[in-house]
């Protein structure tokens, strides 16, 4: 059981609700998109399997498919504004078309063109939010982005989870420090904000390792920060890893989880939006930590700290 008495969250932040209300007048919500993409991490370009704790949806269990045959689905938007009134939240009238499956820019331009051009054609569609890899941002890609960007805002976020090689080299990212940071200048050279995903908790990382990658990022042109623990999902390298030798593999407990994560956003530059604090992992597949199985309760538990 979790001392809830002995947790204290110090620091305050700029929510991302916060930040788009005042931005965009109102509460939007983001819709969770297929674009029927893989990544080079997974198709031997780069490697196989992807990352180490990465499934087999390639984090988009919760995302409605956006093609069908290689053609966009006209009806995904209403899909997705469907499934967030199935799951009991009350929708408005903006949204956030959020392309989250595998690397979603990891394919010919004209394909990304027509996907993307659907959405963010939709006059529901607020901004256009792309999860993909800086080494899947090749020039005529960046090109695309930026004419989408002055039509309405372009996010890009960038799967980065940590700033020590050697990490990366354990985690299979599968790319050098330099190629993000050559996505960030290149990003930013056309005005498109960039949105840094980092996991807390990875294998061999002590606290000092995490204030060290926010402390870099702090030092970059970046807009926004997601935040997740670590979490061991069925079928994943990192699953093997756990049940083999459970000992050596730490999985942070919400109590330590919620004291590191107060610790990097106080050591966060204070106009970083703060997109996510904790993660959640399908409930089917997901084997550690179990506390985040109710993301609910979590994230309430974090708001009482505040």
């Amino acid at each position: 059981m979790v001392c809830y008495h002995r947790l204290v969250m110090k620091h305050s932040y700029i929510s991302l609700d916060t930040y788009l209300k005042n931005r965009f007048g109102e509460k939007v919500y983001k819709l969770a998109l297929d674009g029927g993409m893989t990544c080079p991490n997974r198709d031997g370009t780069k490697g196989f399997g992807g990352c180490i704790f990465c499934s087999s949806g390639g984090s988009g269990e919760f995302a409605v498919k956006a093609v069908c045959g290689g053609k966009t689905r006209p009806e995904a938007i209403d899909e997705a504004i469907a499934k967030l009134t199935a799951h009991g939240k009350k929708t408005g009238s903006k949204y956030i078309a959020y392309f989250q499956s595998y690397t979603n820019t990891y394919a010919p331009v004209d394909y990304l063109r027509e996907l993307f051009t659907a959405a963010i054609s939709d006059e529901r569609i607020a901004a256009l939010s792309i999860g993909t890899r800086p080494d899947c941002l090749p020039e005529d890609v960046l090109e695309l982005l930026d004419g989408l960007n002055r039509q309405k805002p372009v996010w890009i976020e960038l799967g980065l989870q940590t700033i020590h090689e050697q990490t990366a080299e354990m985690i299979r990212r599968g790319y050098p420090l330099s190629d993000f940071e050559r996505a960030v200048h290149e990003l930013r050279a056309r005005g498109i904000e960039v949105i840094v995903h980092v996991i807390l908790g990875l294998p061999g990382e002590d606290t000092e390792d995490m204030l060290e990658t926010v402390r870099y990022l702090n030092g970059k042109d970046i807009q926004g920060v997601k935040f997740q623990q670590l979490y061991v999902l069925e079928g994943t390298d990192l699953a093997d890893m756990y049940r083999n030798d459970p000992e050596k593999l730490h999985i942070l407990s919400l109590e330590e989880y919620i004291g590191i994560l107060d610790q990097v956003i106080g050591e966060l530059r204070k106009d970083i939006v703060v997109h996510r604090l904790t993660g959640d992992g399908p409930k089917n597949i997901l084997i550690a930590p179990d506390w985040s199985r109710n993301k609910k309760n979590v994230l309430n538990t974090l708001r009482r700290l505040q």
